[in-house]
């Protein structure tokens, strides 16, 4: 009998021999290729028929991401090419590692906004950030960290992204009339607009608030429901190349000796960008900086970056996976890739764009090869139409960025979450607040931190019922813990049952405490199970233990042999009661266990 206790009640170690050997089968069989390169189950299915399909829809997100593009370089405080610079190579990336046909890799407002602050100092820095991204979120990919998203909750994503587009969107308030700020900052901004309002441009204004209204009317054009629904839903779709089109082509014909009546974007470097390694130092003013110098100055970008983009990136491949199972740490090697890449050919941080990303799924992309025709028009536009870019009007960048981040604005979350659970509100305003009047990158960590409240305040305080029942005749407290402890909440146990038989004046002999929805405990749980059986002697009552997981059993009975007979297997509780009470020496019997 002792000998079966003993094995029931051992320790279950994982065997590392049996790990190994599973592992190296793991990486020697060919679907572990084919998960990390994606392309070769793909590529052998595909069909003539898609060609059409996937050109279509690369070609119009094309026309989507040269605008925004050229647009989000400004937004980074580089020059306008940075933005293009930016847009092809995830796109040829993608084809190889990326794992949803959906996703379009470019830069995108939250990102360029996240660079911003010392890309302005030297393009290097975000070049050698975008290098420096991808090695960690390709690390983490080849490590299965996809994982490490799901400890990031939606109501801290709705914030920080509410909270980016709010700041991205206010940054572009003066450039939409015509005014120039010294600051991208929200309140700097927004007192800057208010401030100079005598001195804006009548004609950026126009232009500017009417492409605004323009990009916005055309979201609905696709509810349409007369007429040729295709013809209205590429109409909408192409609406930001249409705003630049119209835009630029007033710009040229009202230009008259040099006079311009826009703002407008400048000369933008022609030519596809060299292929070379990343910047590892730089010039600043004449003076060198040293790779250790630049690490310095982009300080926690360095963290904030990578998390910001894999959570991009893995929230739109779930939002347009339409079923399938979204392999977030492939997704993470995906994207380290495409920065990687990137960076040799002078590339910010990219990401995956949900707008471009709805953009591919509505033309009805069939495979990730459509990415390849918005990458080779991307290139066309680098080589071929720079000297039509410098016609285009800042204002109408303005309206691009501003009609994009109202998108993303999604009030409606903060309804639901106000419907469903208003606790949750709690880290929302937290990242919202933190995000606008501090930085992104300590904002979402204050969201986090928030939200881990919340998780650490459950775990320490689990929801325990203590009942006074009259079984058999006797006064029993009845513990019914609700979920698992752990070292967080085992005084907190010890405490309430405790505290609940000091009330009652010692009429109570007998303390069942049920253990069905105890699946694990740790050392310092069984450390304090062990002193409460300790305090209930001292206050003349015994302590029984009814129906535990017996891996939880284990841990208490294996730090103190002792307390074996306090745990009760396979009994009813009116069993278990009369078993104590008949017993000559009115304490908990033996354990009985049937194999």
């Amino acid at each position: 009998m002792r000998a079966d206790e003993d094995n029931l009640y051992r320790e279950q170690l994982p065997n590392v021999g049996s790990l190994i050997r599973d592992g190296g089968r793991k990486l020697c069989r060919p679907s572990t290729v084919t998960n990390k390169f994606p392309i070769l189950t793909w590529l052998p299915r595909y069909r003539l028929e898609y060609i059409m399909q996937d050109f279509i829809a690369g070609f119009t997100v094309g026309l989507t991401t040269i605008p925004q593009a050229i647009a989000y370089g400004v937004v980074a405080g580089l020059e306008p090419q940075y933005g293009l610079y930016s847009a092809f190579m995830g796109c040829f990336t993608y084809i190889v590692f990326g794992s949803c046909k959906d996703v379009t890799i470019a830069t995108t407002a939250i990102m360029a906004l996240m660079v911003n602050q010392y890309a302005t100092i030297s393009p290097d820095y975000a070049v050698l950030v975008c290098f420096l991204a991808g090695c960690t979120v390709l690390l983490l990919g080849l490590l299965n960290m996809g994982v490490l998203v799901r400890f990031i909750s939606i109501p801290v994503i709705t914030g920080f992204t509410m909270a980016a587009a709010t700041t991205i969107g206010s940054a572009q308030i003066n450039n939409i009339v015509g005014l120039t700020s010294p600051s991208n900052d929200l309140l700097p901004a927004w007192k800057n607009f208010f401030t100079h309002l005598t001195s804006l441009r009548v004609w950026d204004a126009l232009l500017g608030v009417s492409s605004l209204v323009f990009l916005l009317l055309m979201t609905r054009v696709k509810d349409i429901k007369w007429g040729n629904r295709i013809f209205w839903k590429y109409l909408g779709l192409s609406r930001n190349a249409l705003a630049v089109i119209f835009g630029t082509f007033l710009a040229y014909i009202l230009s008259r000796d040099g006079h311009q009546p826009f703002r407008v974007t400048g000369n933008i470097t022609a030519g596809v960008p060299p292929f070379r390694l990343p910047p590892f130092s730089t010039t600043v003013d004449g003076e060198y900086v040293s790779f250790g110098e630049m690490l310095s100055t982009v300080g926690a970008s360095l963290g904030s970056i990578p998390l910001i983009s894999i959570l991009e990136i893995v929230a739109i491949s779930k939002a347009f996976s339409k079923g399938k199972i979204v392999d977030a740490s492939q997704e993470m090697v995906a994207l380290g890739m495409c920065n990687i890449m990137g960076s040799f050919v002078l590339s910010m941080p990219v990401t995956g764009s949900f707008t471009r990303t709805a953009v591919n799924n509505a033309s009805g992309v069939k495979t990730p090869l459509g990415g390849a025709v918005t990458g080779a028009l991307v290139l066309m536009a680098l080589a071929f139409l720079t000297q039509t870019f410098y016609f285009i009007p800042k204002c109408t960048l303005a309206a691009i960025i501003i009609a994009a981040m109202i998108s993303l604005v999604e009030l409606h979350k903060i309804k639901d979450m106000w419907k469903s659970k208003k606790k949750d509100l709690f880290p929302f305003v937290v990242t919202v607040i933190t995000c606008m009047f501090w930085s992104l990158e300590y904002g979402i960590l204050c969201g986090i931190a928030a939200n881990m409240v919340y998780i650490l305040y459950s775990s320490a305080r689990p929801h325990v019922d203590i009942k006074l029942e009259k079984i058999n005749g006797h006064e029993v407290s009845v513990v019914d813990v609700k979920q698992k402890l752990d070292y967080a909440s085992a005084e907190y146990l010890k405490e309430k049952v405790v505290r609940f038989l000091n009330h009652q004046n010692g009429e109570t002999q007998l303390v069942v405490i049920k253990g069905e929805e105890i699946n694990s405990i740790d050392y310092t749980v069984a450390m304090n199970i062990v002193s409460m059986k300790g305090d209930l002697e001292a206050l003349n009552c015994a302590m029984i233990c009814w129906n535990w997981n017996i891996a939880s059993a284990g841990v208490v009975c294996r730090l103190n042999n002792d307390l074996r007979p306090i745990f009760k297997f396979d009994l009813s509780l009116e069993e278990v009661v009369a078993g104590h009470f008949d017993s000559p020496s009115n304490t908990a019997s033996t354990v009985t266990i049937e194999a």
